[in-house]
């Protein structure tokens, strides 16, 4: 594994470039922030929801996902400050947990009109058990659900503008053209979202599925987008993007923190709505070398809130624990929810994990703790 010279991503990260100097396109990307007339950018936001905003009053002047964590809260926040009306958008989470209940609810205390789509639970608990086999994401509904069912709404609903968050191309490295974009259409959902590859047509016929059963997961026909003039825009474009003040700011109007830091991470922010999240970023690790914790590291290193030295501390301290809990809860009671037990999801781990990353020993079994973790062959330095 090769290291970014200035933030801690590891070449095996997808979509990331490293240029001749050794720095990641995430860093340089994040550099370019500097350059950009954010007072203009937010002319730019109030000229965009203009030309869209409902003339007559008699719908809604836009669509934002939410999941009532820190981001789509901010979302909200600013949306309103702009005098603007949204209708908000859940995809149910797939194991939705208390605090991300209580943020939901305190979403609504805004004041704004909310629809939570939950897709079939049968279907959704063979999705997680099925994708979590076979590409090594149990999140793989919810993320693609998450970019699906607000646009269905704005189609169905006749509302145009659909306001997301950050860009996480620009965020945490990708293409350039991508990173700069402030558009979110199919091809970036397609390439982006989340899909890992699977297309929606491939699940038909697993465990008997049937076209009917995957209508929220599946975008809507390029016809009927144009019927409605659906675009969708980034809200971290036009607006300086970092979770940490996003999650002060929704503070102030009611979001709440977990008590500790989150299992994995090195905050208590975010990713709390959802207690199959361990999972997800524990499978990240497996396949990559690294995992949230590192994510995070790097957002507070290019904002100077960390320098490199102490990022590396504690993204290897929270980096690639094995997920015994989440949020609090229990990994055993986390997969019951799938049908699975905790041995049959460590042979699925042993499946994904990169051997190229991690040691293993003369017969080619992974080396292990007491606790189930594994050691890089090529730690972060």
């Amino acid at each position: 594994m090769k290291y970014c010279t200035n933030c801690l991503y590891p070449n095996t990260k997808p979509d990331l470039v490293f240029d001749a100097e050794g720095v990641c396109s995430a860093c340089r990307s994040f550099k370019e922030r500097s350059d950009v007339d954010w007072e203009q950018r937010a002319k730019e936001f109030k000229e965009v929801t203009s030309r869209y905003r409902s003339k007559d009053g008699k719908n809604y002047d836009c669509v934002i996902g939410v999941s009532g964590g820190k981001d789509s809260t901010y979302q909200v926040i600013r949306c309103l400050e702009a005098g603007l009306n949204p209708l908000c958008v859940t995809a149910t989470t797939c194991a939705l947990s208390d605090i991300g209940v209580r943020n939901l609810d305190n979403l609504e205390r805004l004041g704004v009109d909310h629809i939570e789509v939950t897709t079939n639970r049968v279907v959704r608990k063979k999705l997680n058990k099925f994708c979590l086999n076979e590409v090594g994401d149990i999140s793989w509904p919810e993320h693609v659900s998450i970019f699906t069912v607000p646009v269905r709404i704005a189609v169905q609903m006749n509302i145009p503008l659909i306001i997301w968050g950050e860009n996480p191309q620009n965020e945490y490295g990708g293409p350039a053209a991508t990173g700069k974009s402030k558009h979110l259409d199919r091809r970036w959902l397609e390439e982006f979202g989340g899909l890992i590859g699977l297309r929606i047509t491939d699940l038909i016929g697993v465990e008997g599925l049937t076209a009917r059963d995957l209508i929220q997961f599946t975008y809507p026909d390029d016809s009927e987008l144009e019927r409605v003039g659906v675009t969708g825009v980034f809200l971290g474009y036009f607006y300086r993007w970092d979770g940490f003040t996003n999650a002060l700011y929704s503070q102030a109007f009611g979001f709440e923190t977990f008590a500790t830091n989150v299992e994995g991470s090195l905050t208590n922010y975010e990713n709390l709505d959802n207690y199959q999240a361990g999972i997800h970023d524990y499978f990240k690790y497996l396949k990559f070398g690294f995992g949230r914790a590192t994510d995070l590291a790097n957002n507070h290193l290019r904002r100077g809130r960390l320098n490199r030295a102490d990022a590396v501390i504690l993204a290897r301290r929270y980096d690639g624990k094995f997920p015994w809990t989440y949020l609090g809860r229990k990994l055993e009671d986390i997969l019951a929810d799938i049908d699975m037990t905790v041995p049959e999801f460590v042979a699925v781990c042993d499946r994904f994990t990169n051997k190229k990353l991690f040691r293993t020993n003369n017969a080619g079994e992974l080396i292990k703790d007491r606790d189930g973790n594994l050691s890089l062959i090529t730690p972060l330095t």
